[in-house]
């Protein structure tokens, strides 16, 4: 039988992009099928009145490090693709009612500006950087362009580095720790207890106690041990670059191209329906949408067995986001830092909506991304899903739920409001209609000790699944890494073994 494609992709998030770009590089023939008019998913950029903003992501790190562990880093120059990047620290300011706290990506420096605050808190918090960096140490060996997910990682693993894995024995029980298993004894200043919430927030959505262990000593590995940097021209960069290298290896996109329906024949997918009415035929689908709109919204009820649909759509969801999307005028503002993260109410939960408030102004990195005088910023705070609803009070409602985002930037900058140029203010019922996620979530609420989130495979023959609702979970290197297990599951391991070889020797 003759197909319109060996893979289709539905959805060209990083997490698509990635896998599309590595099939396609294995010598895949890949189709990616994209609802909206621009690629990168949560990931994309555009533009407004000579704005570029970030719609997503805006903290990246080692995208200019070739020795970095970003898996994002290391796809990219597996398919001949490079970003120009600036890098920078400190790499911004948490304020706290009472503090403001510079953050660095040097563990010394980041340290020593803890304990202008709290000294005991820096020396607890020095020890569980300890149990981070050495976690991540160990980790640093094992080739994530050779990770998959079925029963082949062990003998891949062992074959290609054995002493790596034999290493990372003794941390088996940090592996499969939260990071509030790991500070408990260790770290007991408020101050401290409630940064690292703040950290681990920041990353998965969740406090310490519901955070795993390895992605934070990811982070604090990165951070110093590699760089952080800002990719020229933002996330949308980004998702270029990945573009490029997909088409370079033959794979196609097509954008505007909503799908419908994932075609399912006796337990085998067939291939896709498009809104349009056109069928595409292929042996493999990947889904990059999320776990509930593939099992709601794309299969059909009889698709999948009944408990597992049942159990899989009972996962727990991150609440989605207010955004605030701002064009300003920069005069008199020197010394401002890109990244902010600023918690209004002390006695609330970090968590509580409206009360964590991102902060992201790029263009301090990258004047290119606004015009001349003017700066371009990008805020965001947890917001429900309920009980939005697009009625006759929907506008006055979302200037009055950005309202905690303009509390948190004058801050920053004191007379905000009266800068603002450009402003675009985004509610769940936006990210839901352009990124069609499920409620505008970010992805599942799956606690440390609460289960692994799900794998890249479904019960459904030929059907596949990346992004933020899959193993490892929410983040940009963490969905990149989903589509590099996802793209490796569906080769041999000794395909995998020669393209690195090659890899190297190109």
């Amino acid at each position: 039988m003759e197909h319109d494609a060996d893979v289709i992709v539905i959805g060209s998030g990083i997490g698509g992009l990635v896998a599309a770009g590595l099939l396609a590089r294995y010598g895949r023939q890949v189709l990616v099928c994209e609802s909206h008019t621009i690629a990168g998913g949560a990931a994309h950029s555009f533009t407004r009145q000579g704005f570029h903003f970030d719609s997503g992501p805006s903290f990246f790190c080692g995208l200019g490090d070739s020795r970095s562990l970003n898996p994002l880093q290391q796809v990219l120059t597996l398919l001949g693709e490079s970003l120009p990047t600036v890098a920078y620290d400190p790499l911004g300011h948490y304020h706290f009612p009472q503090q403001t706290l510079p953050i660095y990506g040097n563990l010394e420096r980041y340290l020593a500006a803890i304990a202008a605050i709290t000294p005991t808190g820096a020396e607890e918090l020095k020890a569980l950087a300890q149990r981070f960096l050495a976690l991540y140490e160990r980790l640093r060996p094992v080739p994530l362009l050779a990770l998959r997910a079925d029963w082949q990682l062990g003998p891949v693993l062992l074959s290609q580095c054995p002493w790596a894995v034999l290493r990372l024995l003794p941390q088996l029980p940090a592996i499969q720790s939260s990071v509030g298993d790991l500070m408990a004894g260790i770290v007991r200043d408020p101050f401290g207890q409630r940064l690292v919430d703040l950290e681990c927030f920041l990353l998965s959505g969740l406090k310490a106690a519901d955070t795993v262990a390895p992605e934070v000593a990811f982070m604090f590995g990165e951070r110093d041990r590699s760089v952080v940097d800002y990719p020229l021209g933002g996330s949308g960069a980004v998702v270029a670059a990945l573009v490029r290298g997909l088409e370079r290896w033959g794979a196609q996109i097509r954008l505007g191209t909503p799908v419908e329906k994932i075609q399912v024949e006796r337990g085998q997918v067939r291939g896709v329906q498009l809104r349009s009415g056109e069928t595409l035929s292929a042996p493999v689908v990947i889904s990059n949408a999320t776990l509930w709109d593939t099992y709601q919204q794309l299969l059909a009820p009889t698709d999948l067995p009944s408990a597992y649909r049942q159990s899989a759509l009972q996962t727990p969801a991150v609440d989605s986001f207010m955004h605030l999307h701002l064009g300003i005028r920069a005069d008199g503002l020197a010394g401002l830092t890109v990244h902010h993260v600023v918690v209004l109410d002390e006695e609330q939960a970090l968590t509580a909506p409206g009360n964590t408030c991102m902060i992201s102004i790029p263009s301090v990195l990258d004047p290119q991304l606004a015009p001349d005088g003017a700066h371009v910023i990008h805020a965001y705070t947890l917001e429900p899903w309920q009980p939005w609803q697009r009625d006759r009070q929907y506008a006055a409602k979302k200037s009055e739920r950005a309202e905690p985002l303009y509390r948190a930037l004058a801050k920053v900058i004191p007379d905000i409001r009266d800068r603002v140029e450009v402003e675009l203010i985004g509610t769940p019922l936006t990210h839901q209609r352009f990124l069609h996620r499920y409620r505008g979530t970010y992805g599942p609420a799956i606690a440390a000790g609460a289960g692994l989130f799900p794998s890249c495979q479904t019960p459904i023959k030929g059907l596949y699944r990346v992004g933020d609702s899959t193993l490892p979970g929410i983040g940009v290197p963490a969905v990149a890494a989903s589509g590099i297990l996802c793209a490796n599951t569906l080769v041999s391991p000794q395909q995998t073994a020669t393209l690195l070889r090659q890899s190297r020797c190109s």
